[in-house]
């Protein structure tokens, strides 16, 4: 990131709402919203219940007080550690420092049917499934995750630099760390001290001290540690030293998020204020347009190619187009510069809708294998600003790329939409002749089944009975004089195209 980069949070809260927004130049980054009438559920804590144990799948579903059970694995050892704000928390290489790698993790006993344990949500509730479950808990602090029940140590993988990764370790040799439990030190704790590290250690140790002491005297099922909210996982997880701007429209929770940071980070006071102006905050800040876009199926790109992003319950599919980019050399030149726009806007999109499980990324096909192999470079370098986990193939022959990205919660569309009633999420409707059609061959059905000769009444929306008031009109003749039955046609502009209703009178 240039020095002379300019990153802001913008918070704007509503009756209901809270929406936070992460700006680099002007340019919305992050975009993360939550609603009052939403359940949060990933991070909390829960003393559940096992009420079933199917071998045949490997899991158990646990009763921890909400509509569905959560799932958990019965053959989890380690589990990869999941954190929404943290994509890199597991290190392919384990650190154990040699006064910490004494002690063996504790083997998990097997799980039986009634048994309480205490367990965390690491993946919200999505379609007809319930909440995932671990029991391996994990608090995130500003600077480290404590994990109780795991000897793991290691350092964030965004962490690059050799020897500052080399000076963590050797702080984490010198922490007061209790037998049996194992940290990680986040992202934000570059450059950070022993100092800072130790007091943030203390924290979560009295934490989890409370939480194990509420959970030892509660019975199942029962919540025992809630996350925080979106403002105030912001301030612990994004509000760093790049930060030039906090600012949030609410003069409430100003107050309390201004408690919250002379409590975690008093020296970033200063960079905190409240909005007071007339605007809305995110209209000001020209923020609303370009959190609109992030509901639209087309982004267009600067060099007049585009991206449509098509979001099914299996996968995503998203399709680069060079649309009026035509380049100025040839064709192979023009595809590899509209790919390589792509490469970038298509990372941040997937990132800013928080678009979760398989991707399927279908770029413009490219020849040259040297193009292929820089718009992949590309491509996941901007992956290095997501903080959910992905894993990335490789450019196929024909321009494909498939990934899957680490899903813990909906989608910003999947929250903020629901599916056409009348469509259900086709995204289209029967045309009016399918309609009249349809019609014709319900009423043929409706007067064969009569057993006397009765009339029918058909209510339709307005252009299906126009097309069968004179498109159909020699099939409605033909069904009246084989049935002796007298069919009328009524209007009902209130109706939806694909609805019918046929009387029998």
């Amino acid at each position: 990131m240039g020095c002379d980069m300019k990153r802001n949070i913008l918070i704007n809260i509503e009756f209901q709402e809270a929406r936070v927004a992460v700006l680099d130049n002007d340019i919305l980054e992050e975009f993360y919203i939550e609603r009052s009438d939403e359940t949060r559920l990933v991070g909390n804590i829960y003393k559940g219940r096992i009420k079933t144990i199917l071998p045949g799948i490997g899991g158990a579903f646990v009763d921890i007080g909400i509509k569905k059970n959560g799932f958990l694995l019965t053959s989890e050892k380690i589990n990869p550690l999941v954190l929404e704000d943290e994509s890199a928390v597991m290190e392919t290489d384990i650190l154990l420092p040699h006064n910490k790698g004494q002690n063996q993790a504790k083997q998990a006993s097997p799980l039986k049917v009634a048994q309480e344990l205490v367990v965390q949500v690491i993946k919200e509730p999505y379609g007809l499934k319930g909440p995932r479950l671990t029991t391996n808990i994990s608090l995130p602090g500003r600077y480290i995750v404590l994990m109780p029940y795991q000897m793991h140590f290691g350092i964030s993988r965004r962490i690059d630099e050799s020897q500052e990764r080399l000076r963590l370790k050797k702080i984490l040799e010198m922490l007061n760390i209790p037998s049996g439990m194992g940290l990680i030190i986040r992202t934000a704790g570059s450059g950070k001290g022993k100092r800072e590290f130790q007091r943030d250690l203390n924290y979560l140790l009295n934490l989890w001290k409370r939480i194990s002491r509420f959970s030892g005297s509660k019975g199942a099922p029962q919540l025992v540690h809630q996350e925080y909210d979106i403002i105030l996982r912001t301030i612990r997880d994004t509000f760093t030293e790049d930060i030039d701007k906090f600012v949030v429209d609410s003069s409430e929770q100003f107050k309390r998020i201004m408690h919250f940071v002379n409590i975690l980070c008093p020296h970033l006071k200063r960079n905190v204020s409240l909005y007071a102006g007339d605007e809305d905050i995110f209209e000001k800040f020209n923020i609303e347009k370009q959190i609109e876009k992030l509901y639209q199926t087309r982004v267009n790109l600067r060099s007049g190619g585009y991206v449509v992003i098509e979001q099914t319950e299996g996968l995503v599919a998203i399709d680069v187009n060079s649309g009026k980019f035509v380049g100025r050399k040839n064709l192979e030149e023009t595809v590899f510069n509209v790919n390589l726009e792509a490469a970038n806007e298509v990372a941040r999109q997937i990132r800013l809708r928080d678009l979760g499980g398989i991707i399927i990324i279908d770029f413009i096909d490219m020849e040259k294998e040297s193009h292929r192999n820089r718009v992949y470079q590309i491509f996941l370098e901007a992956l290095k600003l997501d903080k959910a986990r992905s894993n990335v193939l490789h450019v196929s022959e024909i321009g494909l790329v498939q990934m899957t990205r680490q899903r813990i919660r909906r989608s910003i569309e999947s929250r903020m939409y629901d599916n056409c009633p009348y469509c259900k999420g086709r995204g289209s409707i029967k045309s009016a002749l399918t309609m009249s059609i349809m019609a014709i061959r319900n009423i043929r059905k409706t007067l064969k089944n009569l057993k006397k000769r009765s009339n029918i009444s058909v209510h339709a929306h307005p252009d299906v009975a126009w097309r069968l008031l004179n498109e159909q009109r020699s099939a409605i003749s033909y069904l009246e004089d084989k049935y002796r039955s007298k069919i009328i046609i009524n209007e009902d502009p209130k109706k939806h195209i694909e609805d019918l209703n046929i009387e029998v009178s």
